[in-house]
């Protein structure tokens, strides 16, 4: 166990989540902590981790029953929830379902759709994520990602080139079509709140997607002038009112996606930008290009992101002002990374707490 665990020992328990008052005491006591004490982590390459197991949640007695259905993971009355998997990512992954679990008040309704590249180990993915959860209800779907490799252009973060990233863009067919509704989240992440309440974000006939948006950003700056100066390109906004949002956590509705067929629609742009450089960061753009101005607003508090800092030098950030019911590690640095070469920011320690890494010298309680 590390340090921070020590600090503030994993719920063990079914409870509800905490009001953000008890957050902010709760942050004073990680980060004098973390000043305190030196960390004794060491690296280890991704093929040696191993996990620790989780602490069972059970639901409380007003969650509706998912067990009557003929296909469970088909459920209506379950979250849905889509993540990607891969070795360099897999401790964010297994932090992110943990804290899923620790606060949700119906942990056993939550079904987990884990999409891998169809090279990856899925064997072993597969053992880890039962070892640590071993109730979990979860697929892995293999994904090809040579469907998407040859589309994929420079952006100015190596990371932000992985083909895996490009993995949102299919999830409508990756995903069994009797999936309706379905919560999208990055690997970088912790939730502090009821993953229910996010689910629940209403979405009107005309909306596919809901996501924390951004109006106050620059959103022409996501855009190269080659874009902005063609009028047919720049037009692809004309009656919308379009702002930056985060496709790191998103509510979409996979039916109505495939209606639609979006997929295509962000194919399209990639197309294009292999032709003519339209953007420059990665995954995100092609989002905007068919989504911007059209989607549903998540509540900030669901995203509490930059916490990476930026894409060149990860430097650390403080809190946004307001609630928190997500933390979300976006930018260059990640929690895990700054932990094990004892760098980390203040704010890593509220991921701390949730990292199932089994270290050889660890504390057991």
């Amino acid at each position: 166990m590390s340090k921070f665990a020590l600090v503030i020992p994993p719920n063990h328990l079914h409870r509800h989540h905490h009001h953000h008052r008890h957050h902010l005491f709760l942050l004073f006591l990680l980060i004098s902590a973390v000043n305190a004490a030196p960390s004794s982590a060491t690296t280890t390459t991704n093929n040696d981790l191993k996990f620790k197991e989780a602490p069972q949640f059970y639901n409380a007695p007003t969650c509706p029953s998912i067990n009557g259905t003929t296909n469970e993971m088909c459920s209506h009355e379950a979250v849905h929830v889509a993540m990607t998997l891969d070795a360099a990512y897999l401790r964010g992954s297994m932090a992110a379902i943990f804290s899923i679990l620790q606060h949700s008040s119906c942990p056993q309704n939550i079904l987990f759709h884990f999409v891998s590249t169809s090279t990856a180990d899925h064997h072993h993915l597969r053992l880890t994520i039962t070892h640590s959860f071993p109730s979990l209800k979860f697929q892995i779907y293999p994904y090809d990602s040579s469907v998407v490799s040859g589309l994929i252009s420079t952006s100015i973060r190596s990371a932000l080139d992985s083909p895996l990233n490009y993995a949102r863009n299919y999830l409508a067919d990756l995903l069994p079509h009797c999936i309706h509704r379905i919560v999208y989240l990055d690997s970088d992440l912790v939730l502090v709140d009821d993953i229910a309440k996010l689910a629940a974000t209403p979405l009107d006939e005309n909306t596919v997607l809901a996501a924390p948006e951004y109006c106050n950003a620059n959103f022409t700056s996501y855009f190269t002038p080659t874009f902005w100066s063609n009028p047919t390109l720049s037009l692809t906004f004309a009656g919308r009112k379009p702002c930056y949002f985060n496709t790191g956590v998103m509510v979409i509705d996979l039916q109505k996606w495939r209606e639609g067929d979006y997929t295509t629609k962000i194919i399209e742009w990639m197309e294009l930008q292999k032709r003519i450089r339209i953007y420059e960061l990665g995954s995100l753009p092609p989002f905007l290009l068919v989504f911007a101005g059209t989607i549903a607003p998540v509540d900030h508090r669901w995203n509490q992101h930059g916490l990476g800092g930026d894409n060149y030098r990860g430097l650390c950030r403080n809190l946004h002002p307001g609630r928190v019911s997500l933390l979300h590690w976006s930018g260059k640095g990640k929690p895990w990374v700054r932990l094990d070469a004892n760098r980390p920011c203040p704010l890593d320690a509220l991921w701390a707490p949730y990292d199932l890494l089994q270290t050889p010298f660890a504390l057991e309680s």
